[in-house]
């Protein structure tokens, strides 16, 4: 479904080419001169005969095919290479084809016929040179135009608002000084695109697995698949299961486990509006049929570019709902215990404006947001932004992601891997198989997201192998704040995402059964690989007990340290949760130094964590303690890693 643009005037799709494209305007060279004031050229001496040429390559121009005006301006001007108005018009089209570089070079050979009546020109000229990087120039381009007398008040508008963009240009600049980044975008190659337009890229968590929208037969849009092995990608093809339709889907967005697929459906019968969000799921038989995500996230008006956080518990979405600060805004919604969907927030004044904020992406590391905007300072039409979410929950100031990421032209979305380093898009580079192709590019280090890893694998019955739906959370060891809490699908496989540069508690929960504990120390190293950890549930039950990972005493210390208490309110709320449950803490040494101080310094530990819990309401009936030195080893001692493991705080269960 179409909506119509206040900004540009142009029709464009949600979730089309026209949201990578610049609108497309004939400029007014294409027509005639804007004055008659003295000059060195006169149009009305040009010979009828080239005049006649000229017309028929405007005529071409205005009727869509500008290769075919500009092969009549080059047939015009070769018979008189002083014809002005052929020269501007030629710089014209080539504006109008994203040629900036030939725009600039058209309009240079025109203005030395006659400087005075160039000056209308200025402004349009001022365009290209932007278009090419040349900012400071195309400020004294805009300076020359508006000098003119009795421009009118559109005219002033206009030059006021180009000045703007490459004031903002000129000063991102001087603040971001040249490092050496090299903008290099590469095209993905005839695997993925093809003489059709695609667009729209979203992955796995691990990079391996590309979905994609794809233009079919010039109207339709369909969603295609690619899978990366030894940096190869397969060949696309039509996602499998009842997904797409003869109808346009797109804008898609696959979740980090590649299990769920939103995306935006347009004029679909049960919608509530011209375009809706729908969510279909990866089954044995291939993708199921959608199903519309509800009154909460839907309106009748307009909802598109969805973005599912890394948990799965974050939906944001853009939308043109009322209330807004503007046309489009971007939203979040919450995935709550029943797995309904909240309804949805605005991102607030700090992302959204008065213009059209769209296109947003939520990184791995569940802190990053990448997004188009309008209304913010840039380099005109849709820009890319990136923002940071705070410690109080909030945006940090979006930050413009510069020149050459951003153009003079209308930017679309854009993905980032998980370790932040390389981002997707869609362009119609020069290189294009047709249409927009799909290009990766290194992004660069000051508008990179947190470096992220993750975390993969099963809870399961640790008696009978059975998976568990289980809840999983990551919390960090210092500030205590949970990091994300995902939910196990139905056989118990878990995804979540490590951000490097913290150190984490990973726990899982399930009624009935004693919870897990591990942990990732990643504050002073930045890892390398992926982690995968199957985790055992024992039930409750006597003698059943577990090893406190996250329980942490310096050398030869008993005190708890404050990363221990992300464990330690764990063995609370389990202990409240299960009243009859009588528990025993047990400390643990490895064997260095004396046996009777290991004695001691393990009994303490258990003593240490028994008068927390203490402290903390839990009855002393039902708490034992017992220090075991280092005589009840679970690894040979004779490793450093074989010491880490000895050194534990158990929890066994006595009686229930």
């Amino acid at each position: 479904m179409a909506y119509y643009s206040p900004k540009f005037g142009v029709i464009h799709t949600p979730y089309s080419i026209a949201a990578y494209m610049k609108p497309f305007v004939l400029l007014s060279v294409f027509f005639v001169a804007l004055q008659a004031q003295a000059q060195q050229y006169n149009p009305e001496k040009i010979a009828p005969k080239i005049a006649r040429i000229y017309s028929q390559g405007l005529a071409q121009a205005q009727d869509g095919n500008i290769p075919a005006g500009i092969a009549l301006m080059h047939e015009a001007i070769a018979k008189d290479n002083r014809f002005m108005d052929a020269w501007l018009s030629l710089a014209g089209m080539h504006g109008e084809l994203g040629r900036y570089d030939s725009a600039v070079y058209y309009y240079e050979k025109a203005r030395p016929i006659d400087s005075i009546y160039f000056r209308d020109y200025s402004l349009p000229y001022s365009i290209d040179l932007a278009g090419i990087g040349e900012f400071e120039k195309a400020l004294q381009a805009v300076a020359s135009f508006t000098a003119i007398p009795n421009l009118s008040e559109s005219s002033l508008k206009s030059a006021a608002y180009r000045a703007r963009c490459y004031q903002f240009a000129i000063d991102y600049k001087k603040s971001h000084p040249d490092s050496g980044y090299v903008f290099n975008p590469v095209n993905l190659g005839d695997s993925i695109n093809s003489p059709v337009s695609e667009y729209f890229p979203a992955f796995t968590i691990d990079s391996k697995r590309l979905i994609f929208t794809r233009r079919v037969r010039g109207i339709n849009e369909d969603f295609f698949e690619t899978v990366r092995n030894n940096q190869q990608w397969s060949l696309a093809q039509p996602l499998a299961g009842n997904i797409n339709t003869n109808a346009n889907e797109g804008a898609q967005n696959i979740s980090q486990d590649g299990q769920w697929l939103i995306f935006t459906g347009c004029n679909f019968p049960e919608g509530y509006g011209s375009c809706d969000l729908y969510i279909s799921y990866l089954t044995p038989d291939g993708w199921s049929a959608p199903e519309n995500m509800g009154n909460r996230i839907n309106t009748d008006q307009w909802e598109t570019a969805p973005s599912l956080s890394p948990d799965k518990q974050d939906l944001y979405f853009t939308s043109k709902r009322f209330g807004g600060y503007g046309g489009s805004d971007i939203y979040v919604s919450h995935r709550r215990p029943n797995g309904q969907w909240s309804e949805p927030e605005s991102l607030g004044p700090e992302i959204n404006t008065i213009g059209d904020e769209s296109c947003p992406f939520i990184h791995a590391d569940n802190q990053t947001l990448y997004f188009t905007s309008s209304g913010l300072p840039g380099y005109g039409g849709d820009d890319l932004f990136v923002t940071h979410k705070l410690a109080d929950g909030k945006w940090s100031t979006p930050l413009n992601l510069g020149y050459p990421i951003n153009t003079i032209d209308n930017e679309g979305s854009m993905v980032v891997t998980a370790d932040g380093t390389t981002a997707y898009y869609a362009s119609n580079r020069s290189d294009s198989r047709g249409g927009l192709d799909l290009y990766s590019f290194e992004l660069r280090k000051d508008i990179r997201p947190i470096k992220t890893l993750w975390v993969e694998g099963r809870v399961y019955d640790k008696k009978t192998g059975k998976g568990l739906p289980s809840a999983v959370l990551l919390t960090d060891l210092a500030t205590k704040e949970v990091i994300s809490k995902v939910q196990t699908d139905e056989t118990g496989h878990y995804l979540t995402t490590l951000p490097t540069g913290h150190n984490y508690a990973f726990n899982v929960n399930r009624r009935g059964y004693l919870f897990s504990s591990d942990h990732f120390l990643l504050k002073e190293k930045t890892a390398d690989s992926v982690y995968h950890t199957d985790i055992a549930l024992q039930p409750v039950e006597a003698n059943a007990s577990i090893v406190l990972n996250n329980i942490f005493f310096d050398v030869n210390k008993f005190e708890l340290k404050t990363e221990s208490q992300v464990d330690l309110d764990q063995v609370i709320s389990f202990l409240k949760e299960n009243p009859a449950v009588i528990i025993q803490i047990s400390g643990h040494t490895d064997n260095s130094g004396k046996a009777a101080d290991n004695l001691t310094l393990s009994a303490n530990r258990a003593k240490s964590v028994v008068n927390y819990l203490l402290a903390h309401g839990i009855a002393p009936a039902r708490l034992k303690y017992q220090g075991y030195g280092d005589k009840v080893p679970v690894a040979p001692n004779t490793t450093e890693q074989g010491k880490a493991q000895n050194r534990r705080t158990e929890l066994k269960i006595v009686s229930m």
